[in-house]
Parts: C-alpha cells; sequence; structure tokens
C-alpha cells in the first residue's frame, strides 16, 4: 500500500504540466459520444417500482453511462441491480439498513457485525457512500473498525462529510483510499484542491456540484485540471426526482466536461473510475440520445 503511495504522489507530479496546459482544444461537442462512468448512484426502495432494474438499464444506455459504482438504502437496492447487469454495475456498502440512517449509524447497535456479514456475502467494492455529520469521539472506534474493515478488504471508502471526516480517516490510516462524496458538498474549490493535494490517495466524486461548477467555472477550472486524475463525475439518484432528471443530470455533466481537452475530459468521464475499480469500458461504445 505504501508503494500505492508514492506511485500516486508521482503520477500527480509527473501529470502536472500536461494538466496545466491550457492551450489544449476542449473536447466540446465531441463529449457526447463518451462513455461516463457513474461514480455517485443510490438505488433506494423507493425506486424500486417505477424504475426496475431494466428502467435503470434503459436510462444508463440513453445517456451513455457505461457503469455505475452503486450504494443504497437498503443494501437489497445495490444487489438487485448488480444481479440484473453485473457487467454494469460496481456494488459498495452503505451503512443504512431499518433504523440506521445517515444522521444515526454509527451508534447502531451490531452495525460492524452487519457490515462483515455483508462484506463476506455480496462482492462489494467500496464502503459507503456514508455521511459523517459531525466528529463525536465516542465514534472513533467504529470509525476505526470500519477504516481497518476496508484495508482488509481492500476497497475504498465513500464518505460526504465536510473536510475534517476525511482528514480524520486519513489520521486512523494513511493508507486508506477515500472518495470524497460531492467532492465536499459545500466545501469550496481552494478547500477541496488543497485537499487534493495534500491526500495522494484521496479521490472526489463532483455529484450535486455540477452547478457550482458551471456557474463558478473560473474557480473549479484549475482546480479540475490541477486534479484531473483523481476526479470522477456521479448523479447521486437519492430521490426519485433525480431519476426523474437523469437524463438532465447526465447532460450537466457533459457540458463542464466539454470545456476540457480530450484527454482530461475522459479521465473525469470514465477512465479515473474504471482504473480505481479494475474495469475496462473500452468495450462499450455508447451515444448521448438527449430526451
Amino acid at each position: 500500500m505504501k508503494l500505492r503511495l508514492l506511485q500516486a504522489a508521482l503520477a500527480s507530479l509527473i501529470c502536472l504540466p500536461a494538466l496545466a496546459d491550457e492551450g489544449h482544444v476542449p473536447i466540446g461537442d465531441a463529449i457526447k459520444n463518451v462513455p461516463i462512468f457513474d461514480a455517485h448512484m443510490h438505488y433506494k426502495e423507493p425506486a424500486w417500482g417505477p424504475y426496475p432494474p431494466e428502467t435503470v438499464i434503459e436510462l444508463m444506455d440513453r445517456n451513455g453511462v457505461a457503469m455505475a459504482l452503486v450504494s443504497s438504502t437498503p443494501d437489497e437496492g445495490t444487489i438487485r441491480l448488480f444481479e440484473a447487469a453485473p457487467d454494469r454495475i460496481v456494488p459498495e456498502l452503505r451503512p443504512y439498513h431499518g433504523s440506521a440512517g445517515s444522521g444515526n449509524w454509527t451508534k447502531a447497535d451490531g452495525m460492524l457485525d452487519y457490515l462483515k456479514d455483508r462484506l463476506a456475502r455480496y462482492p462489494h467494492e467500496g464502503l459507503g457512500e456514508f455521511h459523517v455529520h459531525r466528529l463525536d469521539p465516542d465514534d472513533r472506534q467504529l470509525l476505526q473498525d470500519v477504516a481497518a474493515l476496508a484495508m482488509d478488504n481492500k476497497i475504498p471508502i465513500h464518505i460526504h462529510s465536510g473536510a475534517g471526516p476525511v482528514e480524520l480517516f486519513f489520521e486512523l490510516d494513511p493508507e486508506l483510499t477515500i472518495i470524497w462524496a460531492h467532492a465536499g458538498m459545500s466545501e469550496p474549490p481552494e478547500k477541496v484542491d488543497e485537499m487534493l493535494s495534500r491526500y495522494p490517495m484521496l479521490y472526489a466524486d463532483t455529484s450535486f456540484r455540477e452547478g457550482d461548477i458551471l456557474s463558478e467555472w473560473e474557480r473549479w477550472q484549475p482546480v479540475i485540471m490541477r486534479h484531473a486524475d483523481r476526479l470522477m463525475v456521479g448523479t447521486d439518484t437519492w430521490v426519485n426526482s433525480r431519476w426523474d432528471n437523469y437524463d438532465g443530470i447526465i447532460a450537466s455533466n457533459r457540458r463542464w466536461l466539454s470545456q476540457l481537452p480530450r484527454e482530461i475530459a475522459e479521465r473525469i468521464a470514465f477512465r479515473n473510475a474504471q482504473d480505481l475499480f479494475r474495469r475496462d469500458t473500452g468495450s462499450m461504445t455508447f451515444k448521448n440520445k438527449p430526451g
């Protein structure tokens, strides 16, 4: 794992001059033919009826989404979608089930046993997406156990939080691989830049931030260029209205990706996620078909 840290740091340094060259021609309209790896999808129980698995796959096809990283409340949703399309769905384990949700999962009885059991029974490739709203000293042992579980299974954690909990997890184990959901959600681009610069095994999905990126392009563009090797796009289908607008969310992501050089746009659109999860979208060619 130490070797991975060193390799990631060296890769970032090697890529900097190329990524910083703003003379490259933007990919423009050609972005519509680039596959997307949706690195933040949920398939929660309220979606199972109106959006059965075959409908989800049709939505992905229509929008050129080759693969998706999926977590669900409860986890049965993720497994249902994975079993319907194992070549398209990368499952990750969300802790939420029963009465354990985003605000209290760290306090739920038997949480560690639940996570161990699900990881043993199903082919999850990540732990999360889970929320850490605030740092509670009483939660430290469970979070330490979650970090150890991720390391033992050689999988990343996927955390929805501000910068503080990310820093805590790297304190608990500096060799973790972490996906920072929503690139910190409300953290400014300058903070995202600082965190990605400090932690070479920190990735970020930009779900829910496409509007910010488009409206504050001058602030986000240098961050994106500097860290293009560890950014990924996502849709965060946490409520059915997000499924209803799946076409629009993907179109918004393609809009900001279109302003980047092809190599960088492709990295963020699908290559970073496929490399992280050891997948190959090369044989999949999709064309976006706007509504």
